[in-house]
């Protein structure tokens, strides 16, 4: 029988260990705050202008046009922002965030750091400084460009 190499011999292994963990405390942190990780990229890209066009927020958010207008949708609905149609195409719309919204980007952004420091505040500050430069390495020389919302 050949040798092949254990489920824990991948370093994907353990960085889908780890990746798990952060994604599924920080869904469920933000979740006790009435959003979606998808929901909080959303209004966290709209808190840096005063409005944004869905084709633009799909862009940014690199995810569809179809997307977006499903989350623009539960966000509509939980009034945290608002559409602005255009005077000139009726067609066109825009999107910005409403005041409840503005107040909820700090809260949501305080428990993503929470996160971070809740599972990379044991590493020194030369290991974390490590593993920002090599995972910033992966994602530049693979190409990946994908906005992390599940």
């Amino acid at each position: 029988m050949p040798s092949i190499s254990g489920l824990t011999d991948h370093d994907g292994y353990w960085l889908r260990v780890v990746s798990n963990a952060v994604s599924h405390d920080f869904a469920r942190k933000v979740a006790g705050e009435g959003v979606t990780v998808a929901e909080w990229a959303v209004l966290r890209v709209l808190y840096d202008v005063d409005q944004m066009v869905p084709s633009s927020l799909a862009r940014e958010l690199r995810v569809t046009k179809g997307a977006v207008s499903k989350l623009a949708d539960r966000l509509l609905e939980k009034k945290l922002i608002k559409r602005t149609e255009s005077r000139e195409d009726l067609r066109m719309h825009s999107l910005s965030l409403s005041k409840a919204g503005r107040q909820k980007v700090p809260v949501l952004a305080k428990l993503a750091d929470d996160n971070d420091a809740e599972y990379f505040g044991v590493l020194t500050t030369e290991e974390r400084d490590a593993l920002s430069r090599i995972l910033t390495a992966l994602v530049e020389r693979r190409g990946l460009s994908d906005v992390p919302m599940d």
